[in-house]
């Protein structure tokens, strides 16, 4: 802690020089400042340090959809202020108006910081998704349906838990792709086929997933 009693913010920032940028000018309003250049390993710092609030760079277009919701889960109950660029709708209404635009004024950053600290984070992690009789638990990683434990893969858990975050609406498996696996993994759209496929097996007949022929896969909620 630093000796005004700010707290530690992390940093998850890619360009060293608005990375130190940022720390310049919350060290002068009394935060301790750890900065993470890697957004990938943002969720892991997160876990690590503990801080009292994470600003995190949400402005590369080759970012994980779920980047903020895995730091957010990682960093809780500390607030997230994200720095962006244009955002995907579903990532927007995860972060709300915790977020400060490129190009953005340092102080304008740490003023965003301090509210958030003033409001306090959200009293609690998200709860557990419903979807039929279908339940999944995002904080204990585990699915139900009905009275039975399903043992999903990391990949099935994450694929599910996405589609049962946004009901009702379709999805390409491009989309789907970015969100379970991230951008650039290299997989292949046959790869989401054959993990819906497989959830569906596992789930049996209370499996919530259907395909829309031509474009994609949406969960009926």
């Amino acid at each position: 802690m630093s000796g005004d009693g700010g707290g530690l913010v992390l940093v998850v920032e890619h360009d060293p020089a608005v990375a130190e940028l940022q720390r310049r000018y919350l060290a002068r309003e009394g935060f301790d400042v750890e900065i993470e250049a890697d957004p990938a390993k943002g969720p892991a710092a997160a876990g690590r340090s503990r801080p009292a609030a994470v600003v995190l760079d949400l402005s590369i277009s080759a970012l994980p959809a779920d980047l903020y919701r895995r730091v957010a889960e990682a960093a809780c109950p500390a607030p997230v202020i994200a720095v962006t660029g244009p955002l995907d709708p579903l990532v927007a209404r995860a972060v709300g108006d915790r977020r400060v635009d490129r190009p953005f004024s340092p102080r304008v950053l740490v003023g965003a910081v301090a509210d958030a600290l003033r409001r306090g984070a959200p009293a609690e992690a998200p709860g557990p998704l419903r979807a039929g009789a279908v339940a999944l638990d995002p904080g204990e990683r585990t699915a139900v349906i009905g009275d039975r434990r399903v043992t999903l893969t990391v990949t099935e858990f994450d694929l599910l838990e996405f589609l049962m975050g946004n009901p009702g609406r379709v999805f390409t498996r491009e989309q789907l792709l970015d969100a379970a696996w991230g951008p650039g993994a290299g997989a292949g759209s046959r790869t989401v086929d054959v993990h819906v496929a497989q959830l569906r097996a596992k789930l049996g007949q209370g499996n919530p997933i259907r395909t829309v022929r031509g474009v994609g896969y949406v969960l009926d909620g």
